[in-house]
């Protein structure tokens, strides 16, 4: 079998999940309780056999080095790594990565690559469960030079994503990137099963996922020009001079690139829906810390995730998330929200912070998201009580309607938000 290498990109500098990402980059950004967003991909490659693993960093890639360090060791014996790839000043080049294409161009010479080898490139920020084994298979069957992974989406939601329009031998003849207008979406719009796969009710596009398989040959090809980003460039390029094609992928996938689909997306894990397995089959891995358990004392506890390592009294939880390590009070209501938790226990005999890390007793919070280490007082109210859309305040903001508690802020007892 000829040999898969995959490449990790850990993202750009995350504007749009901000705060979540002003201490850390995209892929380290916490999700259900207790993994990052760069699990996923890693563990996808892991149960599809696929174990030369590279990741791409750039921007605030501390925690994210840390975190893949410490999770994906594997014994002497086993020629399995996931390797970390920072961005680096060179003789020939000595600016940050430009886009997605180049920051592949440039870590090239890092990989070894064979002609014969396979690229599967990934990004460090999306949820989905899938079997790349099967993807690669596509590939090899159709003799593509490159494969797009794509989702159905609602023509109402194109304007977000990449588009293919592919024939009936799956070869994609057009690309159009974040299409504006239905005008601009004309021959992009499909109905029915496309060629035996199961897709959306009505009207549907095909979106790329960011998920692409190149032959290493021509990846090297693609990449000795100037363009800098695969969706606004390579991809559409390379249909003109390369035989690409176009892999249905049908079933479960979120780009968790905003705080709105981040906060959604942990809601859907609270509530159990069954989109993505996180349980049961081991299919997501990620940091062992050896905790202690959860410690619940007379809580009222409904449609929530409780990690490991906290400590929650006499409060009502519901529709939340609670992470690792979270210290939550007595008689605190929390309904909607994700705590993040806390990196370490304090040690209160020897603090003189006024506030202790975690909720403090008679906090309500609603609708929220609480970063990591987060002191928040007694008697605290964050719920948004003025409606507002977006706004930044002080230790807080409002993104999308949903208040931010950022890493490491203070609120005071019996703050109003």
């Amino acid at each position: 079998m000829k040999r898969v290498v995959a490449l990790i990109l850990g993202g750009g500098q995350g504007k749009r999940l901000f705060p979540l990402t002003e201490y850390r980059s995209k892929p380290a950004v916490p999700i259900a309780a207790k993994y990052r967003l760069i699990d996923i991909p890693i563990s996808n490659c892991l149960h599809s056999n696929i174990k030369d693993i590279y990741v791409l960093t750039q921007f605030n890639s501390e925690s994210l080095n840390n975190h893949i360090n410490n999770t994906y060791r594997f014994d002497y014996f086993s020629r399995a790594f996931v390797r970390i790839l920072a961005a680096e000043q060179t003789v020939d080049n000595t600016n940050w990565f430009q886009g997605t294409a180049d920051a592949v161009r440039r870590n090239l010479f890092h990989l070894n690559l064979k002609n014969d080898d396979i690229v599967l490139i990934l990004s460090g920020d999306h949820l989905y469960n899938m079997d790349y084994r099967r993807l690669v298979s596509f590939h090899s069957k159709h003799n593509a030079d490159f494969t797009v992974s794509v989702i159905p989406v609602k023509p109402s939601e194109a304007d977000e994503f990449g588009v293919i329009r592919i024939n009936r031998e799956d070869r994609i003849v057009s690309f159009k990137e974040k299409p504006k207008s239905r005008d601009e979406l004309k021959g992009f719009v499909f109905k029915g099963d496309m060629y035996g796969v199961k897709t959306l009710p009505g009207s549907y596009c095909l979106a790329s996922m960011g998920v692409y398989v190149f032959n290493a040959e021509v990846l090297k090809k693609v990449l000795e020009g100037s363009d800098a980003d695969f969706g606004k460039e390579v991809i559409p390029n390379s249909i003109k001079n390369y035989n690409g094609v176009g892999y249905i992928f049908d079933d479960y996938w979120r780009d968790v690139g905003t705080i709105k689909s981040f906060y959604e997306v942990n809601m859907d894990l609270a509530s159990g829906k069954s989109y993505m397995s996180f349980f049961y089959d081991g299919s997501v891995f990620t940091r062992p810390r050896f905790l202690p358990v959860a410690r619940i004392l007379k809580c009222g506890i409904e449609k929530s995730i409780i990690s490991e390592g906290s400590v929650i009294t006499l409060a009502k939880i519901s529709n939340s998330i609670i992470g690792l390590r979270s210290i939550v009070g007595k008689n605190c209501k929390i309904s909607r929200t994700v705590l993040m938790g806390a990196d370490y226990y304090e040690d209160l005999s020897s603090s003189d912070e006024p506030v202790r890390i975690g909720i403090g007793d008679g906090t309500v919070i609603d609708k929220a998201i609480v970063d990591k280490n987060a002191r928040i007082g007694r008697n605290v109210v964050i719920r948004n009580s003025d409606k507002l859309k977006n706004f930044d305040g002080d230790n807080y903001f409002i993104r999308d309607s949903i208040v931010i508690i950022p890493k490491n802020a203070v609120i005071k007892d019996g703050t109003r938000i």
